[in-house]
């Protein structure tokens, strides 16, 4: 009998060549974020007013031979229009980044909050039934009571003249009298 030429199933292919570059999403959106991050700082606003400034500046005063940018400055607001049309994509994948993160934070801070829960309703429970239970031990203000009860019943047969044998005036007579 002879054996299928062709490809196995119980191997793995190889990975294709595609035309499309390869890039590792993560480090991609930690790279937006860095970007939206700086667009959103102050610097990013002084350094963007001074080059404008410079750039209009320099196309205005310099003679007609340097200027690289005439009056409407259309290379200017293609600029502007350029660095705008990257930067609102990349400030929109920060964002949804950060959403994802902050959407797992609150499932932990639910999770965590479900726990605590739990746990305060056991310990209010087992503080319950300790409550139960100290109800049929003896306190300390029970037994003081209970030995205040039982000196009150001692006290008669303490006094002087009642005990038998004894008389009020002592026992010195007594032995007087043998």
């Amino acid at each position: 009998m002879a054996e299928r030429e062709g490809p196995r199933l119980d191997v793995p292919r190889a990975p294709r060549r595609t035309l499309l570059p390869a890039y590792d999403p993560d480090t991609f959106g930690r790279a937006s974020e860095r970007i939206a991050r700086f667009l959103g700082t102050g610097r990013f606003l002084v350094w963007m007013t001074v080059v404008i400034i410079v750039w209009m500046g320099w196309n205005i005063v310099a003679p007609d031979g340097l200027k690289f940018d005439e009056y409407p400055f259309i290379f200017l607001t293609l600029a502007l229009s350029l660095q705008a049309s990257y930067a609102a994509p990349l400030i929109l994948l920060a964002q949804n980044r950060q959403d994802d993160r902050d959407r797992v934070n609150l499932e932990q801070d639910r999770k965590r909050n479900e726990r605590s829960i739990a746990d305060t309703e056991f310990l209010a429970r087992e503080i319950a039934a300790l409550r139960m239970g100290l109800g049929e031990v003896a306190t300390r203000d029970w037994i003081r009571s209970e030995l205040a009860e039982l000196v009150k019943d001692l006290e008669p047969q303490d006094r002087p003249g009642v005990a038998a044998g004894r008389s009020p005036a002592g026992s010195g007579e007594r032995d007087q009298n043998r």
